[in-house]
C-alpha cells in the first residue's frame, strides 16, 4: 500500500520520482566520486578520501561527506533537539531520522503556516476583487498552490473532512428515504421497509467530494448579509493585517530519540550533541554514561553522577541492542507507540510505505537471579498474558503489520564484570532472537 495518494498536484509516478529524488539517500553521510584536482579538495571542507586514507591515489575517487549535525541534549524530555533547519533537512530526507514537535512526522509546521498565510490572503485578494463572487467549480480560491504536495497534517485533515461530509450526505440520504416511505404509508397504507444500501444511498465506493464551491453556505442568497459580513471580514483584516506582514518565525525542532542520537554519534560521527547550559560538545564517553542515567528510576539530572553505577539491564542499552539491530539490516526503525509497540520497521521510510512489521522488546535475563535481585522493572521481562499478546496481536493484524517478538538477553553479571559496560564495547554481549507471530486461522492455515 502505497503513501502517496491525494498528496496535491504531484500523482502517479511523477510523486514516486519525487520522492527518489529527495529520499535517495538513506543515511546522513554520502559517497560522492570526485577528480582528483587540487580545486575539488578544497570545495569540500567536510569530505575526506578513501583512498586517501589508505595510502591510494586514483584519478577518480570516492569522497565521504559528513554533514555534521549539531542538536542540544534535552534531559527533561529524553532526547535530542536538532533546531537548525539544514541539519533538520539532512537527518530527515536522508534516513528519516526523528521527527518534528510540531507535525505528525517530517517537521512541516513551517510550510503549513507558510501556505495558510498565503491562502488567506489569496482569499482576501479575491474578496476585494469581487465582493459578490460567482462560484465556478472549474475555479478554486487555492488553485494556486494545487502543485504543492500536502503536508501529512493537511492530508489528515483532508480526508477527515471528506469523512464527515460522507456522514452527513448518508444520513441526509437515509432520512430522505424514512420520509418517502412514512408518507407513502400515510397517503396509501403501505409499509415500505427503507433500504439502507441502494443507487440513491451513498457508500464509500460510489460517494466522491463535493468541491468547496458547491457546498451551500447560509445566507448567501441574502445580498444584505453578505454586505454586513463583508464589511466585518474587512475589519478583521485590517487588525490582522500587521501582524501578518510580521515574518514567520520557525517554532518546530527535530526531536530526535537517545536511541537515534546515539546510533549517529556513534557510528558515523555526523551528529554533535551539545551541552544546552555550556553549548560546549559532550564526548562519546559523556554521551554513553548520561544516556545510560537518563533511564534511571527516578530520572533526576542533579543525580546523574559519574559515581551513579551502572548496569545490565538499563533500558538504554536493551532498546539500542534492538534499534542498532534492524538499522543494520538496512530497516527504518521509527517508534510505534500508535500501535501499543515499541519499533516499527519501514522498508523504505514512512513516505514510500505503510510499516510491514510491528516490534516488541523483550528483555530475557541470561541468569534469571539478576531479576530476582535488580532494582529497575523492565517492561515486557515478565511472560506476556494471552489476553494482552492476543490485543497486541490483533490491533497489528489489523492494519496489516507483522507482530515480531525481539528478546533481547542480558548477559549474567557473574559472567563480565561492570567495567565493561563504560564503553559501547558491551553490545558484543548482548544477542537479539526474533519470534514472529501470527493469529491462526483454519481457512487460510489448511497447510
Amino acid at each position: 500500500m502505497n503513501n502517496n495518494r491525494n498528496r496535491g498536484g504531484f500523482k502517479g509516478g511523477a510523486r514516486r520520482h519525487e520522492n527518489n529524488r529527495i529520499y535517495a539517500h538513506p543515511l546522513p553521510l554520502i559517497f560522492e566520486s570526485s577528480s582528483s584536482s587540487p580545486n575539488s579538495t578544497n570545495t569540500r571542507p567536510h569530505s575526506r578520501s578513501i583512498l586517501g586514507l589508505l595510502g591510494l591515489s586514483t584519478p577518480t575517487q570516492v569522497l565521504l561527506a559528513n554533514p555534521h549535525c549539531e542538536g542540544y541534549l534535552d534531559l527533561s524530555t529524553r532526547s535530542v533537539w536538532v533546531v537548525t533547519q539544514r541539519d533538520a533537512e539532512i537527518l530527515w530526507r536522508r534516513g528519516f531520522f526523528g521527527k518534528g514537535n510540531l507535525s505528525r512526522s517530517e517537521p512541516s509546521w513551517f510550510v503549513r503556516k507558510v501556505k495558510d498565510i498565503q491562502a488567506r490572503k489569496q482569499q482576501q485578494q479575491n474578496q476585494n476583487s469581487d465582493p459578490n463572487p460567482n462560484p465556478n467549480p472549474n475555479q478554486s480560491g487555492t488553485q494556486t498552490h494545487s502543485l504543492k504536495p500536502l503536508t501529512s497534517e493537511e492530508v489528515r485533515e483532508k480526508r477527515r473532512a471528506e469523512r464527515r461530509q460522507f456522514k452527513l450526505d448518508r444520513a441526509e440520504a437515509i432520512a430522505r428515504v424514512a420520509a418517502e416511505a412514512e408518507a407513502l404509508f400515510e397517503t396509501e397504507g403501505k409499509v415500505v421497509v427503507p433500504a439502507l444500501f441502494g443507487p440513491e444511498i451513498p457508500s464509500g465506493a460510489t460517494w466522491r467530494p463535493k468541491p468547496v464551491e458547491e457546498i451551500p453556505q447560509p445566507g448567501a442568497s441574502s445580498s444584505s448579509f453578505t454586505q454586513v459580513h463583508m464589511k466585518e471580514k474587512e475589519a478583521e483584516e485590517e487588525e490582522e493585517e500587521e501582524e501578518e506582514e510580521e515574518p514567520i518565525e520557525d517554532m518546530e525542532h527535530l526531536q530526535l530519540t537517545l536511541q537515534e542520537s546515539f546510533f549517529l554519534a556513534w557510528n558515523f560521527d555526523c551528529l554533535t550533541i551539545l551541552d544546552p547550559e555550556t553549548d560546549e560538545p559532550l564526548t562519546l564517553s559523556s554521551i554513553w554514561t548520561t544516556f545510560q542515567h537518563l533511564y534511571l528510576v527516578p530520572p533526576i539530572p542533579e543525580l546523574m553522577t559519574p559515581n551513579l553505577e551502572l548496569e545490565f539491564d538499563n533500558p538504554f542499552l536493551i532498546h539500542y541492542a534492538v534499534y542498532h539491530h534492524y538499522r543494520s539490516l538496512g530497516w527504518v526503525v521509527k517508534s510505534g507507540l500508535k500501535f501499543c509497540v515499541d519499533y516499527l520497521l519501514y522498508k523504505r521510510g514512512p513516505v514510500f510505505t505503510h510499516a510491514e512489521f510491528s516490534i516488541v522488546v523483550c528483555p530475557v535475563y541470561e541468569d534469571p537471579e539478576d531479576q530476582q535481585v535488580s532494582t529497575t522493572r523492565l517492561q515486557n521481562a515478565s511472560p506476556f498474558t494471552w489476553s494482552w499478546l492476543s490485543t497486541i496481536n490483533r490491533a497489528n493484524s489489523q492494519v496489516m503489520k507483522t507482530l515480531i517478538l525481539a528478546y533481547v538477553t542480558i548477559p549474567a553479571r557473574s559472567r563480565l564484570s561492570k567495567e565493561i559496560l563504560n564503553s559501547p564495547a558491551c553490545f558484543t554481549h548482548y544477542s537479539v532472537r526474533e519470534v514472529i507471530v501470527r493469529r491462526f486461522i483454519p481457512a487460510r492455515m489448511r497447510d
